[in-house]
């Protein structure tokens, strides 16, 4: 109400200091001219000021939130800068002056270009993370087995509040030790395969269906990046130690069927051209299994071959063992008789029975008639001393006894 108090000459000289001091003269005028009321010239006063302050008052606050909005802004800018100096790992920012001053859009140009630099180093820096988790995330799934198409489809993360050097370094030398490790089993996979691929031309096996077997991508017809999950080693490794258990009992099997053909050969006096076409069955018997890798040299079809011949030698085998039994027989007898003693029986029914049956081993067999001869033949040397006085003595009764016969004999017979 002090307003109401004040005297209208001085509101209206404050009135007229004012920019609407004109209107105000041609408005006292107007009153004067027309007589208006000390009173009612008072209250108008009044209301031309209470508009007034409230105008005032309209751009005070307008300007006051412009202000705070500055401040807000400014506030903002600072903890952006802040976040991207945390985040990045930075310590100072590029561009910006080390005392602040000035008024609020001062401030805020001041520090603007500091935040574009810092905002493009964020962006860079997500790119790179992004990069180095992308390829992380590839090879973690061709280790894991997962196809990278698969993969792809899962969203790379970026942690916004950590993208320091320090932390980029980390992801860097975990992708440095993802490669080092894929390259490992890459290694291990070509290694597998080049011992499937050796082991299977030793056997003679179709190397590429059995590594298609184990996985399509390990065979590089298909042209796709090779599985080398520790499922797939596994299988290769069980691969190459079948195939291994495989060309050893093929190797011991050939061995068997070598001793025998040489056996047989002995046995059958053989002629070259017959043992020529298994002499490489012959050549295993002092191979060890390492030292057999040529491509082709211990196929199923050499064994058949190998175990055709032996049984065709084994049916030729007793017809054979009864000639060279009957010849030795023979031999016994001889050595006996020259010896005037008396030849061992040896049941030679029974034995060519026993030969056709298969149930006498004819190496036994022989050795045992040969143990026969050479005690017949240790037995006709003991006696040879003895033999040949008898003889000496037989011959010079012969001799004596034609004598006596021829003196016998008339004389006109002679």
């Amino acid at each position: 109400m002090g307003s109401l108090q004040t005297p209208i000459e001085m509101r209206s000289s404050s009135l007229l200091d004012t920019s609407c001091g004109y209107l105000l003269r041609e408005l006292q005028m107007i009153w004067d001219e027309v007589g208006e009321d000390k009173f009612e010239r008072e209250k108008v006063l009044l209301d031309i000021e209470q508009e007034c302050v409230e105008a005032y008052r309209r751009k005070v606050d307008h300007a006051n939130v412009s202000r705070s909005r500055l401040h807000q802004e400014l506030a903002e800018s600072e903890a952006e800068l802040t976040h991207f100096l945390l985040c990045l790992g930075e310590r100072s920012v590029p561009g910006r002056p080390e005392k602040k001053g000035g008024t609020l859009r001062e401030q805020l140009d001041s520090i603007a270009p500091a935040l574009r630099e810092m905002r493009l180093r964020k962006d860079e820096r997500v790119k790179q993370f992004r990069s180095v988790k992308g390829e992380i995330q590839k090879i973690s799934a061709e280790i894991a087995g997962r196809s990278t198409y698969e993969d792809s489809t899962r969203k790379i993360t970026i942690d916004d509040n950590d993208l320091s050097n320090k932390k980029l370094e980390e992801y860097q030398n975990e992708l440095h030790r993802l490669h080092d490790e894929k390259n490992e089993r890459l290694q291990k996979v070509d290694i597998y395969i080049c011992a499937i691929r050796d082991l299977s031309a030793t056997l003679g096996t179709e190397a590429s269906m059995i590594i298609t077997k184990i996985h399509p991508s390990l065979n590089d017809l298909y042209g796709i990046s090779k599985n080398i999950s520790d499922d797939i080693l596994k299988k290769l490794n069980g691969t190459v130690v079948s195939l291994e258990e495989e060309k050893h009992k093929r190797l011991e099997k050939l061995h068997h069927l070598g001793r025998a053909l040489s056996n047989l050969w002995n046995l059958m006096d053989a002629s070259y051209e017959d043992r020529q076409k298994f002499f490489h069955v012959i050549d295993l018997l002092s191979s060890a299994p390492s030292d057999v890798c040529a491509p082709g040299s211990i196929t199923l079809d050499i064994i058949q071959q190998a175990e055709a011949e032996v049984k065709r030698l084994d049916q030729l085998k007793a017809s054979r063992i009864k000639e060279l039994f009957i010849k030795k027989q023979k031999e016994l007898e001889d050595t006996c008789n020259m010896s005037h003693m008396e030849t061992p029986s040896t049941e030679m029914g029974n034995i060519t029975n026993l030969v056709d049956s298969g149930e006498v081993d004819h190496v036994d067999l022989l050795a045992a008639m040969d143990e026969k001869i050479a005690r017949a033949k240790e037995e006709a040397a003991s006696r040879k001393g003895i033999i040949e006085k008898v003889d000496r003595w037989m011959l010079a009764s012969d001799e004596e006894r034609w004598l006596e016969e021829y003196d016998q004999v008339p004389i006109s017979f002679l």
